[in-house]
């Protein structure tokens, strides 16, 4: 059974719903203890007084908050109970918006919210209106030592309300100065490399990702126990440093994931967007485009027996009809670039 860690109503305009808030996500990550490594025994820290050098216990423990001076103003439970803070014990919903609409970045802690007794009408009521109207709802409460944005919804898969809070938009950073000041400009055959790993990689199904690290300590710490060596035949880290050729390095990525999902080389000359069906098009079309370059050379063989005035022109004549057949070629080309940029555009 989930322990509640708030009890309290929303308030959506004068309909009281009487909920409870328990936490929708637990932590598993690792945990080391501190120990004296001479005799492992556990290393603990106590709680003393800066000013006496007394220990002191938690009864004896209360707040104060720190002024920019340095000042101490002590407050105690009975001062912060008498605050009049209207979200003490109520979600106080402010308004709606598109779930979608929340910058990620804001998103803090997750929780349920369920409903209290005799509370299900107006809550089932609530849930279904966010839910048809795909929007959710954002709301102040005052929990755990502070006040809480939060973003109330229908969750897709439950009936239930789901609340996330938010972190205040004077506490979100700005990233202004983080991007790269070097002027860099981006190809197309690289934008379609980058849309063809992005395809080949495809969709991720979260429920099958597992943190590896914790399963790697907790295995050598079995081994430890077991007396045993531990099996340390782990996929190294990947080489880092400067990529020198971003083209090789993407198409090595595309033939690296397309491996990882056994698929063969067959596989591949059966896809349209991929880049071995596009060096074999450019091959085909390099082979056809030789006729033209002799055209081009007895017309320009013509023109200089002409002795026409342009004599200048006739050099010129000859880099333009290099520079016509490289258009017709790419040209000819294009299609399959073009085929990619629609496919951005759209």
């Amino acid at each position: 059974m989930m322990r509640t860690i708030w009890k309290g109503s929303i308030s959506f305009g004068l309909v009281t719903i009487p909920v409870k808030v328990v936490s929708a996500t637990e932590n598993h990550s690792v945990s080391f203890r501190q120990i004296h490594t001479a005799d492992e025994g556990k290393i603990r820290y106590r709680k003393v007084c800066e000013i006496d050098g007394e220990e002191v216990s938690g009864d004896q423990i209360g707040k104060a908050y720190e002024t920019g001076d340095g000042s101490l103003v002590q407050l105690t439970d009975d001062d912060l109970a008498a605050l009049p803070l209207p979200t003490a014990r109520t979600v106080e919903i402010l308004g709606f918006v598109p779930v979608d609409s929340i910058d990620p970045y804001q998103l803090d802690r997750s929780y349920y919210l369920t409903a209290d007794a005799g509370a299900a009408k107006p809550y089932v009521l609530l849930r279904e209106a966010l839910r048809r109207a795909g929007r959710g709802a954002i709301a102040k409460l005052a929990m755990r030592g502070r006040e809480n944005l939060a973003l109330v919804r229908a969750l897709d898969d439950e009936d239930v309300l789901g609340m996330h809070t938010l972190l205040w938009p004077d506490e979100i950073r700005s990233a202004a100065g983080l991007a790269p000041t070097e002027q860099v400009s981006v190809r197309d055959a690289e934008l379609d490399l980058a849309y063809t790993l992005m395809d080949t990689l495809g969709a991720v199904d979260m429920t099958e990702l597992h943190d590896e690290y914790r399963e790697a300590v907790e295995a050598l710490v079995s081994a430890k126990l077991a007396g045993t060596a531990p099996d340390l035949s782990a996929v190294g880290a990947p080489e880092g440093g400067k990529v020198v050729d971003l083209m090789s390095a993407l198409e090595d990525s595309v033939r690296s994931a397309r491996e990882s999902r056994g698929e063969t080389a067959e596989d591949e000359e059966g896809r349209e967007a991929t880049v071995h069906p596009i060096k074999k098009s450019a091959e085909k079309r390099t082979a056809k485009k030789t006729p033209a370059k002799k055209t081009a050379r007895k017309a320009q063989s013509k023109k200089a027996a002409a002795g026409k005035a342009e004599g200048g022109k006739a050099e010129g004549g000859k880099a333009e009809g290099g520079k016509g057949t490289a258009k017709k070629s790419a040209a000819k080309k294009t299609p399959a670039k073009k085929t990619a940029g629609r496919k951005r555009a759209s």
